[in-house]
């Protein structure tokens, strides 16, 4: 039977309360959807695997983000004025930009730890404080199970892009083994690992090409150089002491700059180096994951 009011036709206690439980009701319902739009919006702008839940990872794998660039830098000498963690930042900052232009992919933190000489008799970059290095074994079973942990959450294209030369040839045997391995496996069919040699090649060619008709051809050495500190002044000015720099002598390899003269080196140049990078990896990655 309905609620009435009393005789004098003003609602009656069991109608308001009714009235009171329903806007309660409401309300937490508003509350919740609030709540949950906000939990929508507060997922963050970001390509970076390490900046993401888990659930937020599995949801936008689900969603088709199914490329993973796993971006291999190095912790070495660089001379007196640019800082040793320079292929990390560099690896980092370009693979979040290539991610972005490539709108499925994410970037997996860096691998700061790579070969870089023996120990027991230290030669070449070894000789400076603050360069770290692995043995080769070791560092491409760690890019190995990296890229395996990946391929069990349900990435399809592992990425492998390295900022330093010494390794590209054990990133690309690390490439070959696992795609042979993973062919002939049925448990977790449509992966592949992509080494993309065009990102560090871009350097070497396109960039150096670039300075040499710009008149910045005697400055190109083979670390520590124009173009390597004309990159890092590019990615992040902060790891170079450019002040210092410019006011130096020539520096040598006996400080660990190998050829060339960094002193002119510039951000501006460094953009032609970092887009040169950039371009040649979205093409090559666009390129090699279109075959499948």
């Amino acid at each position: 039977m309905a609620c009435r009011g009393g005789d004098d036709g003003q609602p009656g206690p069991n109608t308001v309360g009714s009235r009171v439980s329903s806007l309660v009701l409401l309300g937490m319902l508003c509350a919740l959807a609030l709540s949950t739009s906000a939990s929508v919006a507060r997922v963050p702008d970001t390509v970076q695997l390490g900046q993401l839940t888990w659930t937020e990872i599995r949801d936008a794998v689900h969603a088709g983000k199914t490329t993973i660039i796993i971006p291999i830098g190095g912790t070495e000498q660089s001379g007196p004025y640019m800082a040793v963690g320079k292929h990390n930042v560099r690896a980092a900052g370009l693979s979040d930009r290539i991610a972005r232009q490539l709108g499925d992919a994410l970037v997996a933190p860096v691998i700061a730890y790579v070969p870089e000489g023996d120990t027991d008799s230290p030669t070449s970059h070894m000789q400076f404080p603050g360069t770290i290095t692995v043995p080769t074994d070791v560092f491409e079973r760690t890019v190995q199970s990296a890229a395996e942990s990946f391929r069990l959450h349900g990435f399809t294209n592992i990425v492998l892009i390295g900022d330093h030369g010494g390794y590209q040839s054990s990133l690309k045997a690390v490439a070959e083994r696992l795609n042979e391995r993973w062919a002939s496996s049925h448990a977790i069919p449509g992966a592949h690992v992509r080494y993309i040699p065009e990102y560090y090649q871009a350097v070497e060619t396109t960039f150096a090409k670039e300075l040499q008709v710009r008149g910045f051809g005697a400055d190109i050495g083979t670390h520590a150089d124009l173009m390597d500190t004309s990159l890092m002044l590019a990615v992040d000015p902060s790891m170079v002491r450019l002040q210092q720099l410019r006011q130096a002598p020539k520096p040598s390899a006996s400080v660990g700059v190998y050829g060339g003269d960094p002193r002119r080196a510039s951000a501006t140049l460094g953009q032609l180096g970092i887009d040169a990078q950039i371009s040649a990896a979205v093409q090559a990655i666009r390129r090699v994951t279109s075959r499948q």
